[in-house]
């Protein structure tokens, strides 16, 4: 979420805070420019994870299984909304407590249809950070594939928004204690790609290994499909960082900027890494290259140069890349489509390495009045601590309580058979005879 950076977003805080007249009297009407590139923007985000996530994650699964991925994105969409209406907001971005919102915008029976966060007004604001809440859970499903219960996987996700994401939005975007601290996320190094990342990597940790991993398992069936998926992520991620400016404006096209170059020299890099030790570049490998730099670039996006976004994203390919073999052959957690090595680990390193690469000798926008760059480095550590372990103790409690309930793993044989046809009774794919 999203930012003007510390001022803009500051400003938007103290507009709900303050007395409608005097509110009247600072911001006499929304801006149409403004608002209308957060309603594109709206748009752009949930483009990324209906279609793009569903296509990206749904090529690189069986096609008896491609379905099942697809169902959990719309579930999760249509959940994650209202759950966002119902509590998930005002948990975020109301009052005035360091660590929880309370319930002030409950459903936004409170809020008049013309309130206004900044030139912006509130409904889309809450529509802007509504795409968010939608694509965070979704890309946790992409370590579980083809063995969680439909079921797990509504009733995690849903606990999950409430429990781990509301709260580390509060705390970075919605006035806590790391805003406080002026920590650097432009867009969700922490709040979207660490807590989605760690959680993924635990509940793979607890939901066990596809069979046969890793020596037995298919090569994705639809490579062409990722790759749709993975140019729908791309231009979404166009509204993700640059709707995150909350208006339209140079910053929203500096983020812009910088994120094109992350996602470009990212797959150049992790292209040229498979080049070098197999020979040939696959097409997998380059998207999930460019997705790599995306998450890396997130956080800093509103705060760098191009330059710095195009460094930027190729440290963070070579990082993930590495960290893809880490997880799997080292650690041998079935993480089956490389949430935490590419989401997890890319958000982490953009969070860390923002504290050098805004510093206005590098051409980024700089700091917070009085914060010198070793006190922004502390802040960022700060924060990717706080957040990854919060979001690594409540995921072991998550996961306790839907085993408790309506359990984790499917059936052997709904395994075998695919849970497209045994849980959802489709196939993704018929011959014609």
């Amino acid at each position: 979420m999203k930012r003007f950076g510390w001022v803009g977003l500051g400003s938007i805080i103290a507009s709900w805070a303050i007395a409608p007249a005097v509110q009247a009297q600072d911001v006499v009407a929304a801006s149409s420019g403004d608002t209308a590139w957060i309603l594109a923007s709206t748009a752009l985000v949930l483009l990324m994870t209906l279609p793009g996530l569903a296509l990206f994650y749904g090529g690189l699964v069986r096609s008896k299984n491609v379905l099942s991925v697809m169902a959990q994105c719309v579930g999760i969409a249509c959940l994650a909304s209202v759950l966002w209406l119902l509590g998930g907001y005002s948990l975020s971005f109301s009052g005035t407590h360091p660590l929880i919102g309370d319930l002030a915008k409950f459903a936004l029976n409170a809020v008049p249809r013309d309130a206004l966060a900044g030139t912006i007004p509130e409904n889309v604001f809450f529509s802007f950070q509504m795409a968010f809440a939608v694509i965070t859970p979704a890309l946790i499903i992409g370590a579980t594939v083809e063995r969680m219960k439909f079921s797990a996987v509504m009733l995690f996700s849903g606990l999950w928004l409430l429990v781990v994401y509301a709260p580390v939005c509060h705390w970075v975007w919605g006035g806590g204690w790391l805003m406080g601290r002026f920590v650097m996320d432009y867009a969700g190094g922490l709040v979207v790609h660490a807590t989605a990342g760690v959680s993924a990597l635990l509940l793979a940790w607890q939901l066990g290994p596809r069979d046969g991993y890793p020596r037995d398992l298919h090569p994705p069936h639809n490579p062409g499909m990722t790759m749709m998926g993975a140019g729908l992520l791309w231009v979404g991620w166009y509204g993700f960082n640059g709707g995150s400016a909350l208006a339209a404006n140079a910053d929203a096209g500096a983020a812009l900027l910088a994120t094109h170059m992350s996602a470009s020299a990212a797959g150049l890099v992790w292209a040229l890494i498979e080049w070098k030790r197999f020979g040939r570049v696959s097409m997998v490998g380059l998207v999930t290259g460019v997705v790599a730099g995306l998450a890396t670039v997130t956080p800093a996006s509103g705060f760098i140069s191009p330059l710095a976004g195009a460094v930027l994203g190729a440290v963070g390919s070579f990082v993930c890349y590495h960290s893809v073999e880490l997880v799997r052959h080292r650690l041998k957690i079935d993480d089956s489509l490389d949430v935490f090595a590419v989401h997890g680990i890319g958000g982490i390193v953009g969070t860390l390495l923002v504290a050098v690469l805004a510093s206005p000798a590098l051409g980024g926008k700089g700091y917070a009045e009085g914060i010198a760059m070793s006190d922004q480095a502390i802040t960022q550590t700060l924060g990717v601590l706080a957040v990854c372990g919060w979001s690594a103790i409540a995921t072991l409690v998550l996961v306790w309580i839907v085993r408790k309930t309506v359990g984790l793993r499917v059936s052997p044989e709904t395994i075998d058979d695919g849970l497209d046809m045994a849980v959802h009774g489709e196939k993704a794919y018929r011959s014609i005879n």
